[in-house]
């Protein structure tokens, strides 16, 4: 059985790309991924505060968004990304302006 790797153009991207606009920010999801929870939000803000993220309405810094969220305590991943997002929305993300 041939083995799919094998088959494929080394030339190619295995995803192909979008020629779309660039997006501003990192996404909320890989911000968080760099932390280990349980995680205060004053500890959150010291780490990853400067670091722009992605929102529907364009990019905002965390620390601006944490400024809006009421809690002081993450215990886990899924409540830091659901305090966030309850700030900033869901839906699809404003592409750079050039």
């Amino acid at each position: 059985m041939a083995d799919d790797a094998d088959d494929a153009d080394e030339g190619e991207p295995a995803v192909e790309l979008g020629e779309g606009e660039p997006v501003e920010g990192a996404p909320l999801a890989r911000v968080a991924s760099r932390l280990t929870w349980p995680q205060e939000a004053s500890n959150v803000r010291r780490k990853e505060g400067e670091a722009t993220i992605r929102t529907p309405d364009g990019p905002r810094t965390l620390d601006s968004v944490l400024d809006e969220v009421d809690e002081t305590y993450f215990d886990t991943r899924q409540t830091f990304l659901s305090a966030v997002r309850s700030v900033i929305g869901t839906g699809p993300v404003a592409t750079a302006e050039e």
